[in-house]
Order: C-alpha cells, then structure tokens, then sequence
C-alpha cells in the first residue's frame, strides 16, 4: 500500500474507507458527486477501481480519484507516440476514471495536488505493473484545459480522451 502523503499539514491521501463521509460530498457535477456517494464503495470492493480521498480528518472528503488498470489501441495513439512503442495491437496504460474537489475546498489548489498525487503514484506503481501511460476523459472543455496545462495530450480519434506518457510523468518527478 503506498504511503499516505500530506498537504499543508493536516490533509493526507489515503485509500477510500468505511470512515470516510462520502454523503456530504459536493463538487457540483452530479455524476462525479453520485459515484462517490453510490458506486466507488462497489467497485473497491470489486477491484475495478481504486479511490484515493484527500481528507483534513480522516471523515471529510476535501476531494477523490479512482484510478484502474486499462488498455489502449496502438492505432489511437498519435503516430510519434507510436514510433516509442512495441508493435503490439494495445498499450498498457492506468486510467484515471474521476478527479473531483469538494466546494467546500475550492481556491486551494486542491485538484492540482489530487492529480499530482495519483501521477507519482501510477509512476511508482508502474515500476511493478506495467503502464505505458495515464489516460483521462475530460468531462468537459475546463477539465480539458486542466490536463494540457499538466502536459497531458488529447488522442486525435476520440474527443477529450487525453494521455500522458510515463516518461513525462518520470521527468516531472526525477528529482523528487
């Protein structure tokens, strides 16, 4: 189990648990709000995904990300993208299926630390389960722009799938 890590001294990212106060989450989409409300405990204990909560007391989700294992088609990928990889019909990749700050937490840079957080740790992960990869779907022109702004680059052949080598992940933490 990878380590908790701290933020600004009391928060702390730890894996998703019965503690953790997932009824009074609210970040405004209501999809993202219902998977942690409804369906994140379900796929937890199926191993379909994984929820990290970023909590300031071990109760209070400040924010999430799931993250799971997945593939990509080899012809998805852009063309000098491809020229990195083996010939095989599909990549290993992780994807990272939600990202969500509470209301309540806004204005403190919160998915920021969310998404660097769940990088560092597909970064390390990687090292024992292959992932060539980070893939997200942007819910919308916003979460867009978030992941280019972190180098995160689109897939031309489906609209707000984006990707970020493991590579650039290395180089963003080589000295951490």
């Amino acid at each position: 189990m990878a380590p908790k890590r701290t933020l600004q001294g009391d928060f702390r990212v730890e894996p998703l648990g019965k503690a953790h106060d997932r009824a009074t989450f609210s970040c405004g989409s209501e999809p993202l709000d219902n998977y942690l409300k409804r369906q994140a405990g379900q796929d937890v204990a199926k191993r379909v995904a994984v929820c990290f909560v970023l909590t300031p007391d071990g109760k209070t989700v400040a924010g999430y990300y799931t993250l799971s294992q997945y593939a990509v088609d080899l012809v998805q990928l852009p063309a000098e993208t491809v020229k990195k990889l083996p010939r095989y019909p599909e990549v290993p990749t992780t994807l990272l299926g939600r990202l969500a700050v509470s209301e309540r937490f806004r204005g403190q840079k919160l998915g920021e630390f969310l998404l660097l957080d769940a990088l560092y740790r597909c970064l390390q992960q990687s090292r024992q389960v292959a992932s060539a990869a980070i893939v997200v779907d942007a819910k919308d022109e916003s979460a867009k722009r978030f992941y280019e702004h972190f180098q995160f680059v689109p897939l031309p052949s489906i609209p707000n799938r984006l990707f970020l080598p493991m590579g650039t992940i290395g180089d963003l933490f080589r000295d951490a």
